[in-house]
């Protein structure tokens, strides 16, 4: 690869099929992971915020000093970052008492204002522009709000009389609507993207609560633990079976 070549990658990933089933995947594991740590090992939603939190400035940080797009890099921060979105949700939701609507609202209100302060800093919030460090930043500051912002609404969907199944349904609806609008009308790419990427958070939170929430609640009852370990696995199977490549840049988008 030359160096004009290189200077004209992103640092995120092609957006394929393939990334959609792993960010899907990798959203439910954030839901299992997260309630493992934060409920089974009794460690509670704020302890479990401060160490996935931590984690995900540390894979942040190596993410920004990444010369180029390392799928593992990559992905291990989208992980923590849905892990880190749902104890950060669930203490907000339940330690806070500000309920799953309250928390929802705030929540899209601070995805939808950093992705206004993006725009207005950088003239653009496309994911193919995400080259240099601060469009990395806000980069990975919205995709946090959007992990956490879709755990809550996941939840607040899930909670009423839909349950886990049923919103589900409602989640994987609004996705192929959003599919079908990217294929048949003229809405931006780059407005449909943020908003499929948003939504794949509840539909991975309402699906990670079926496998691992009890029986009288609508679950499968199934180990946190023993999920996580499956889902995890699978996903490392993908990233290396599935063509990984980095997105292409164009500096006038």
């Amino acid at each position: 690869m030359t160096p004009s070549q290189a200077n004209g990658l992103s640092k995120v990933p092609a957006i394929t099929l393939g990334f959609w089933i792993i960010k899907i995947l990798a959203t439910t594991f954030g839901e299992t992971a997260g309630d493992m740590v934060s409920m089974s090992l009794n460690l509670g939603y704020l302890v479990g915020t401060a160490i996935f939190a931590t984690l995900l400035v540390i894979l942040v940080l190596w993410q920004i000093r990444a010369s180029r797009f390392h799928p593992a890099i990559y992905w291990a921060t989208i992980i923590a970052s849905t892990t880190a979105g749902t104890t950060m949700a669930d203490y907000a939701t339940r330690s806070l008492g500000i309920g799953y609507p309250g928390g929802s609202l705030l929540l899209l209100g601070l995805v939808l204002a950093s992705l206004l302060i993006w725009y207005r800093a950088l003239g653009s919030i496309s994911v193919a522009s995400v080259h240099e460090p601060r469009a990395e930043i806000y980069y990975w500051l919205t995709i946090t709000f959007s992990q956490t912002l879709g755990t809550a609404l996941g939840d607040w969907v899930a909670d009423g009389s839909l349950g886990y199944l049923g919103a589900a349904v409602i989640f994987t609806t609004a996705l192929a609507l959003l599919a079908i609008a990217y294929y048949r009308t003229g809405i931006s790419p780059v407005y449909l993207f943020w908003m499929a990427f948003i939504l794949t958070r509840p539909l991975g939170a309402v699906v990670g609560d079926f496998l691992d929430k009890p029986l009288a609640q609508g679950g499968l009852e199934l180990s946190r633990t023993g999920a996580s370990l499956v889902l995890g696995v699978a996903i490392i199977c993908l990233i290396w079976m599935l063509p990984q490549r980095a997105g292409v840049h164009h500096d006038a988008v």
